[in-house]
Protein backbone atom coordinates (compact mmCIF):
# COMPACT_ATOMS: atom_id res chain seq x y z
CA UNK A 1 0.00 0.00 0.00
CA UNK A 2 1.26 3.44 -0.88
CA UNK A 3 1.17 6.01 1.88
CA UNK A 4 1.32 9.75 1.36
CA UNK A 5 1.88 10.30 5.10
CA UNK A 6 5.38 11.76 4.67
CA UNK A 7 4.68 13.45 1.35
CA UNK A 8 3.77 17.10 0.88
CA UNK A 9 1.16 15.88 -1.64
CA UNK A 10 -2.24 14.91 -0.25
CA UNK A 11 -4.37 12.30 -2.00
CA UNK A 12 -6.85 15.01 -2.98
CA UNK A 13 -4.09 17.19 -4.44
CA UNK A 14 -2.45 14.36 -6.38
CA UNK A 15 -2.58 15.26 -10.09
CA UNK A 16 -2.11 11.88 -11.75
CA UNK A 17 -0.44 11.08 -15.05
CA UNK A 18 -0.31 7.53 -16.39
CA UNK A 19 2.70 7.21 -18.70
CA UNK A 20 2.24 4.52 -21.35
CA UNK A 21 -1.23 3.54 -22.52
CA UNK A 22 -0.84 -0.14 -23.30
CA UNK A 23 -2.47 -3.16 -21.70
CA UNK A 24 -1.57 -1.99 -18.17
CA UNK A 25 -1.67 1.79 -18.44
CA UNK A 26 -4.89 2.30 -20.37
CA UNK A 27 -7.19 0.28 -18.07
CA UNK A 28 -5.56 1.96 -15.06
CA UNK A 29 -6.05 5.44 -16.53
CA UNK A 30 -9.65 4.60 -17.43
CA UNK A 31 -10.46 3.51 -13.88
CA UNK A 32 -8.89 6.65 -12.41
CA UNK A 33 -10.71 8.74 -15.02
CA UNK A 34 -14.07 7.48 -13.79
CA UNK A 35 -13.47 9.11 -10.39
CA UNK A 36 -10.91 11.89 -10.80
CA UNK A 37 -8.95 13.94 -13.32
CA UNK A 38 -6.09 11.99 -14.86
CA UNK A 39 -3.78 12.50 -17.81
CA UNK A 40 -3.09 9.52 -20.05
CA UNK A 41 0.27 10.13 -21.73
CA UNK A 42 1.83 8.22 -24.60
CA UNK A 43 4.52 9.06 -27.17
CA UNK A 44 2.51 7.46 -29.98
CA UNK A 45 0.37 10.21 -31.55
CA UNK A 46 -1.72 7.67 -33.51
CA UNK A 47 -2.53 5.88 -30.26
CA UNK A 48 -3.62 9.13 -28.62
CA UNK A 49 -5.77 10.06 -31.63
CA UNK A 50 -7.58 6.71 -31.60
CA UNK A 51 -8.21 6.95 -27.86
CA UNK A 52 -9.49 10.52 -28.19
CA UNK A 53 -11.87 9.18 -30.85
CA UNK A 54 -13.13 6.59 -28.34
CA UNK A 55 -11.45 3.52 -29.85
CA UNK A 56 -8.88 1.08 -28.50
CA UNK A 57 -7.43 -1.23 -31.15
CA UNK A 58 -5.87 -3.43 -28.44
CA UNK A 59 -9.36 -4.17 -27.07
CA UNK A 60 -8.14 -3.64 -23.51
CA UNK A 61 -11.10 -1.33 -22.96
CA UNK A 62 -14.52 -1.13 -24.56
CA UNK A 63 -15.77 2.14 -26.07
CA UNK A 64 -18.31 2.41 -23.23
CA UNK A 65 -15.47 2.19 -20.69
CA UNK A 66 -13.56 4.98 -22.43
CA UNK A 67 -16.69 7.11 -22.46
CA UNK A 68 -17.35 6.42 -18.77
CA UNK A 69 -13.89 7.80 -17.93
CA UNK A 70 -15.15 11.35 -18.31
CA UNK A 71 -12.24 12.89 -16.37
CA UNK A 72 -9.54 11.21 -18.47
CA UNK A 73 -7.73 13.24 -21.09
CA UNK A 74 -5.00 12.06 -23.45
CA UNK A 75 -1.82 13.75 -24.63
CA UNK A 76 1.58 13.34 -26.24
CA UNK A 77 2.67 16.81 -25.09
CA UNK A 78 5.39 17.12 -22.47
CA UNK A 79 3.94 20.44 -21.31
CA UNK A 80 0.73 18.67 -20.25
CA UNK A 81 2.77 16.58 -17.80
CA UNK A 82 4.01 19.72 -16.01
CA UNK A 83 0.71 20.11 -14.13
CA UNK A 84 1.02 16.59 -12.71
CA UNK A 85 2.71 15.63 -9.47
CA UNK A 86 2.04 11.89 -9.35
CA UNK A 87 3.43 9.85 -12.24
CA UNK A 88 2.59 6.19 -12.80
CA UNK A 89 4.95 4.67 -15.38
CA UNK A 90 3.45 1.68 -17.22
CA UNK A 91 5.65 1.17 -20.26
CA UNK A 92 6.64 -2.22 -21.71
CA UNK A 93 9.86 -4.07 -20.94
CA UNK A 94 9.97 -6.62 -23.77
CA UNK A 95 12.46 -9.47 -23.59
CA UNK A 96 14.87 -10.62 -26.29
CA UNK A 97 15.59 -14.17 -27.46
CA UNK A 98 17.84 -14.65 -24.41
CA UNK A 99 15.05 -13.50 -22.06
CA UNK A 100 16.86 -10.27 -21.22
CA UNK A 101 14.57 -7.28 -20.77
CA UNK A 102 14.89 -4.30 -23.06
CA UNK A 103 14.80 -1.38 -20.64
CA UNK A 104 14.85 1.28 -23.37
CA UNK A 105 11.14 2.21 -23.01
CA UNK A 106 11.54 2.42 -19.23
CA UNK A 107 14.65 4.60 -19.50
CA UNK A 108 12.98 6.92 -22.04
CA UNK A 109 9.86 7.24 -19.91
CA UNK A 110 12.03 8.00 -16.88
CA UNK A 111 13.86 10.70 -18.84
CA UNK A 112 10.52 12.19 -19.89
CA UNK A 113 9.26 12.30 -16.31
CA UNK A 114 12.61 13.71 -15.19
CA UNK A 115 12.11 16.71 -17.48
CA UNK A 116 8.99 17.78 -15.57
CA UNK A 117 9.72 16.39 -12.09
CA UNK A 118 9.52 18.84 -9.21
CA UNK A 119 10.59 18.45 -5.56
CA UNK A 120 7.99 16.40 -3.69
CA UNK A 121 6.55 14.73 -6.79
CA UNK A 122 5.81 11.01 -6.69
CA UNK A 123 6.90 8.49 -9.34
CA UNK A 124 5.51 4.95 -9.30
CA UNK A 125 6.92 2.15 -11.46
Amino acid sequence: MISLKNSPITAAACNIAVIGLGYVGLPLAVEFGKKRAVLGFDINAKRIAELQAGHDHTLETEPAELQAASQLRFSTELDDLRACNCFIVTVPTPIDEHKRPDLTPLLRASETVGKVLKPGDIVIY
